[in-house]
C-alpha cells in the first residue's frame, strides 16, 4: 500500500502554537533559521526580521537569558528541556513555556534546536489569576488616572473616588464616600443631576455633558463629565463618572466672548464715526470746492488781486486732496466690513485704460511725464465691476505719476496670458520702493516715502491696499515688484472665469443660469 508523503513544512507552518528552529553552529550566537506564522506573531515581527537573524536581536535581554541558559543545558545533555516561565512579548500571544528539543545528526551531534511553545492551560486557578490581574490592572488605572473618577451606587451614594478627584477639588476621601453625590453638584443643577443619575443607571445609557461642581473651598468648577453604567453580580448597578476640570477653558471662552463684543462695539462706533464724518466733512468740502471754482473763474466779477487767484488754487487743490483722503478711508472701511457688493457688467478694458490715461494726462504733462499704452488689439471684454476696476486703475496710475521723476515714462499694458487670465500692468520709472518694505506699501495706511519724494503731496497710504482689496474681491491677484531707484511694476491678474468668451466664463455662466431664483 502506498502512502501520501507527509508535508513536514506545511505541518510546521500549521502548528497552532509558536515554533522556530535555531542553528547552533555559531553558538553561543543562536540564529533562527525557520519560524512559523505563530512565532512571527509571538515576536511581533515580519519574517525578514526573524529568519536568519540572531535570537538575541528579536527579543529583550531578560527573556533571551532564559533561552540561552536552557539552550546550554539542551546542548550539554542532548535531551529536551523546557522553560516554564517566559515573560510576555509585544505580540501579545501568551504561552505557558517552551519545549526545547535538540536535533541530532548521525554522529549524535546537536545541529539544531527545535523550539515549540507550550499552550496556556485553562484551569480554575489560571482563570482566577486572570481575574486578579484584570482587577489589579483596572485598580491601577483608576488610581493613577489624572482625570477625576467617581463611582456611585443605585442609591446615588459615592462608593469610591480616585486620588485625582480628591487632589483637584480639595475634598477628603472620608467626606465623600457614603455621601450622596449631588452634594458635590452646584445647587441649581442638583435636581437635574438626580434625575439623570437614575435614568442612566437604569437604562445603561452612556452620557456626557457639562456641569458645575462644588470645591471644598466653596468655589465652583466647570467640569466635563462622561458616565457609564456598570452591572455586577446579584444585579448590583453602579455608575462610573469621569470628570475633567474645564474651568480655565470656560474662562478663556468668556474672555474671548467679551473681547469679541468689545471689538464689535468698537467696529460699530468706527462705522458710525465714519458715516458722520462722511456727512459732516463732505458737505462743507463740496461747498469749498464749488465756491473756490466759482471764484477762480471770476464768475461774478474780478477778484482784483492776482494773489487771491493763486490762493484760491491752493484752497481748491487742498480741498480736493482732503476729499480724496476721506473717500479712500470710507472705501477701505466698507471693504473691511464686507459692505461692498460687486455690480458686475461686461466692459472693454482697453477703453477703460484709455479713459484713465486721458484723465492722468494733464497731471503727467505738468510733471514732464509720458504715459505709453500697450493694449492687445483683440483683448476680450471683462466681466467685473467697471466702477471698482476704474478706481483700481486710477489709484495705480495716480501713484505712478506721483512717484515718477521728471522726464520719466509710465507704461500701461493689458494682454492675455497662456493660462487664460488677463494681465494688466502699470509700471513707472520713479523713485521705487525698497524691497524689504514692499509689504508695508500693501498694508492699510502703510507709507514708505517722505513728502519730499512725492512732490509735497502726502496721502493716506490707502491707494495700493484699496486696489489690492478691490482686485481680490473679483478673485484676482495684485502683486508689486520694486526696488529703490528702480521704479515700480504693479501686476494685476484677473482670473479666466472673468474673461468673456473663455471656457471658464462660459461654464460659470451655465452654472449660474441653472441656479433657481
Amino acid at each position: 500500500m502506498s502512502h501520501t508523503p507527509v508535508d513536514h513544512a506545511a505541518l510546521f507552518q500549521a502548528m497552532p502554537v509558536p515554533r522556530f528552529v535555531v542553528d547552533v553552529a555559531s553558538a553561543p550566537l543562536y540564529v533562527i533559521v525557520d519560524a512559523n506564522g505563530k512565532a512571527l506573531e509571538y515576536f511581533n515581527r515580519l519574517e525578514r526580521e526573524v529568519v536568519n537573524v540572531a535570537l538575541q536581536d528579536v527579543m529583550e535581554a531578560a527573556p533571551y537569558r532564559y533561552f540561552e541558559q536552557s539552550f546550554e543545558v539542551a546542548l550539554k545533555q542532548k535531551k529536551a528541556v523546557s522553560i516554564q516561565t517566559v515573560p510576555d512579548f509585544p505580540g501579545g500571544l501568551r504561552v505557558h513555556g517552551f519545549w526545547i528539543n535538540p536535533i541530532l545528526n548521525e554522529k549524535r551531534e546537536v545541529t539544531f534546536l527545535d523550539v515549540i511553545a507550550q499552550p496556556v492551560a485553562v484551569t480554575p486557578s489560571s482563570l482566577q489569576r486572570e481575574r486578579d490581574d484584570a482587577i489589579s490592572l483596572l485598580t491601577s488605572v483608576f488610581d493613577v488616572s489624572e482625570v477625576g473618577i467617581i463611582v456611585t451606587d443605585q442609591n446615588q451614594r459615592i462608593v469610591r473616588v480616585n486620588d485625582s478627584f480628591v487632589r483637584i477639588y480639595g475634598w477628603n476621601r472620608n467626606e465623600l464616600v457614603g455621601h450622596p453625590f449631588v452634594e458635590l453638584v452646584s445647587p441649581d443643577e442638583r435636581e437635574q443631576a438626580k434625575k439623570s443619575h437614575d435614568e442612566f443607571t437604569k437604562s445603561g445609557i452612556r452620557s456626557s455633558g457639562e456641569m458645575k461642581m462644588m470645591r471644598k473651598d466653596g468655589g465652583i468648577a466647570n467640569v466635563l463629565f462622561t458616565t457609564a453604567a456598570l452591572e455586577l453580580s446579584n444585579g448590583r448597578r453602579f455608575q462610573v463618572t469621569t470628570i475633567m476640570d474645564i474651568t480655565l477653558r470656560k474662562q478663556m471662552e468668556m474672555t474671548l466672548r467679551v473681547a469679541k463684543e468689545q471689538a464689535d462695539a468698537a467696529n460699530h462706533a468706527k462705522s458710525s464715526f465714519l458715516a458722520n464724518m462722511s456727512h459732516e466733512l463732505r458737505t462743507p468740502l463740496n461747498a469749498i470746492i464749488g465756491f473756490s471754482e466759482l471764484m477762480q473763474n471770476e464768475t461774478f466779477g474780478p477778484l482784483g488781486q492776482p494773489k487771491y487767484i493763486e490762493y484760491l488754487g491752493d484752497i481748491h487743490l487742498s480741498a480736493r486732496h482732503l476729499l480724496e483722503i476721506i473717500n479712500e478711508v470710507l472705501d477701505m472701511s466698507k471693504i473691511e466690513a464686507g459692505r461692498v457688493e460687486l455690480d458686475e457688467d461686461i466692459f472693454d478694458v482697453g477703453q477703460l485704460m484709455q479713459a484713465v490715461a486721458r484723465m492722468m494726462d494733464s497731471r503727467a504733462f505738468s510733471g514732464g511725464i509720458k504715459i505709453v499704452q500697450d493694449i492687445q488689439s483683440d483683448l476680450p471684454p471683462l466681466f467685473a465691476d467697471p466702477r471698482l476696476m476704474r478706481q483700481v486703475l486710477i489709484n495705480l496710475a495716480g501713484n505712478a505719476v506721483k512717484f515718477s521723476n521728471t522726464g520719466g515714462t509710465i507704461h500701461m499694458r493689458a494682454h492675455m496670458q497662456p493660462d487664460g487670465c488677463m494681465r494688466i500692468v502699470v509700471a513707472d520709472e520713479g523713485v521705487g520702493i525698497p524691497k524689504d518694505r514692499i509689504h508695508e506699501a500693501l498694508e492699510p495706511f502703510g507709507q514708505v516715502h517722505q513728502p519730499v519724494e512725492t512732490k509735497g503731496l502726502q496721502g493716506t497710504g490707502l491707494g495700493l491696499p484699496l486696489a489690492k482689496a478691490m482686485v481680490e474681491m473679483h478673485g484676482g491677484d495684485l502683486s508689486l515688484e520694486s526696488d529703490l531707484g528702480q521704479g515700480t511694476v504693479v501686476t494685476i491678474d484677473m482670473p479666466a472665469v472673468r474673461v468673456v468668451g473663455s471656457a471658464d466664463w462660459l461654464k460659470y455662466q451655465a452654472m449660474t443660469a441653472e441656479k433657481p431664483l
